[in-house]
């Protein structure tokens, strides 16, 4: 019997805590559905840096994992998400998302055809409740939870392909961008996919739990010459967004815990119509979202901007003039960019307006002093880095 009266309220380690915790020099830990997980190692600039010029690896074993099979398991998930997942081949993997019938983007996530009747959903919040909810009507169908069943660890960066190839993964040159590959690995198998949330060149690697502490180690043996090293949540997040993905909570509200009317997304609103598709069979928030589309689109629209400048404009309204009298949206996430070298932003801007003049009106502090400057904004159509290497097969080994 536990003497330890809060052992229910602490956080779970995840599979690779204990080579983690060696390395987290500053003890900077946060959570994530409730796993011990790091914020940052040492400095988020400095592992930032190391995914964008070697290599470094980001714990996903907190991330939500859910094994759909069965002979119905393709029909539910098509049902429930608004792309077409009838066209994902066996080995492949697709970005997703799935919205209330009142089309409000539920969440987001990749779905991973292992079989022919066999897929892996993951995403970054629990979603099991919504996952029975749309099984309803399906028979030959099993959901389980996996979560704590991988290990599972993302590799990335410009060195991430060399890395793996010094370890030994035959083959791996053939890997295309979203592919699944599989390899004996110490007695059982490693599930490697060409995935992750850089942007950059980049894998995921999925372990049996009892092969977890091996991995990280044979990772950082032969990474060691490749400038290997962990990386949290606050290097992810810049380089996230440099890439133009969306974050819960920073984009988008989840529906299912949003309090105030209209204050979750739709896809649209998202920029993520390209994930929205009305030629396949009836799914969730079809007619609502069929319903949008025909009403001229969204009111709003996330975009990306460029603004001038180096002062970020996190948290900053934007306005159709210089003189900020005539608000049109608001800044959702927004950094300096090493890699692109601009400062960069992702906000939610009237869609009416976007043909015109924006200004972000941008607060910060220096010296202590607060100081207030207005800026000028230029939508960016692409990702704002974009490197060749994420898209090459055979990738680069540097």
């Amino acid at each position: 019997m536990t003497t330890d009266a809060f052992a229910g309220e602490r956080l779970k380690h995840s599979h690779f805590h204990p080579r983690q915790a060696e390395r987290n020099l500053r003890e900077a830990w946060s959570s994530w559905n409730g796993f011990k997980f790091a914020d940052y190692y040492y400095d988020a600039e400095y592992e930032y840096f190391c995914v964008r010029n070697t290599c470094g690896t980001y714990d996903i074993c907190p991330m939500q994992k859910y094994m759909v099979t069965g002979g119905d398991a393709l029909a539910m998930l098509n049902r429930m998400v608004t792309r077409d997942v009838s066209k994902l081949g066996i080995n492949r993997v697709t970005y997703v998302a799935w919205c209330t019938d009142e089309g409000r983007m539920v969440d987001d996530g990749t779905i991973f055809r292992l079989g022919e009747d066999q897929f892996m959903l993951t995403c970054g919040s629990p979603c099991l409740a919504w996952l029975r909810m749309s099984s309803l009507g399906f028979d030959d169908l099993h959901i389980e939870d996996v979560t704590e069943g991988f290990a599972a660890l993302s590799l990335q960066g410009p060195t991430s392909f060399a890395v793996l190839k010094a370890m030994g993964l035959e083959g791996l040159e053939d890997l295309k961008p979203f592919g699944i590959m599989h390899f004996p690995y110490h007695g059982g198998m490693l599930m490697v996919s060409r995935t992750g949330f850089t942007g950059d060149l980049g894998y995921e690697l999925w372990a049996q739990p009892e092969h977890a502490l091996t991995l990280w180690d044979e990772l950082y043996g032969v990474g060691a010459d490749y400038g290997i090293h962990p990386y949290g949540e606050s290097a992810t997040n810049m380089a996230r967004l440099e890439a133009g993905f969306i974050m819960p909570d920073m984009e988008f509200n989840e529906a299912l815990k949003t309090v105030n009317f209209q204050h979750d997304q739709t896809p649209f609103e998202l920029n993520l119509g390209w994930l929205v598709d009305f030629k396949k069979p009836h799914f969730n928030g079809r007619n609502a979202l069929l319903a949008e589309r025909d009403k001229g689109g969204p009111k709003y629209m996330l975009t990306k901007l460029d603004i001038e400048g180096n002062k970020p404009a996190e948290g900053s309204h934007l306005y159709s003039n210089e003189n900020c009298s005539r608000e049109i949206g608001y800044v959702t996430s927004a950094m300096w960019s090493p890699a692109a070298k601009a400062n960069i932003a992702l906000a939610m801007i009237e869609t009416d307006k976007l043909q015109g003049e924006i200004w972000a009106e941008i607060y910060y502090e220096k010296e202590l002093r607060h100081i207030h400057k207005v800026a000028r904004c230029t939508i960016q159509d692409k990702p704002f880095w974009t490197p060749a290497r994420a898209r090459q097969t055979p990738p680069p080994l540097r």
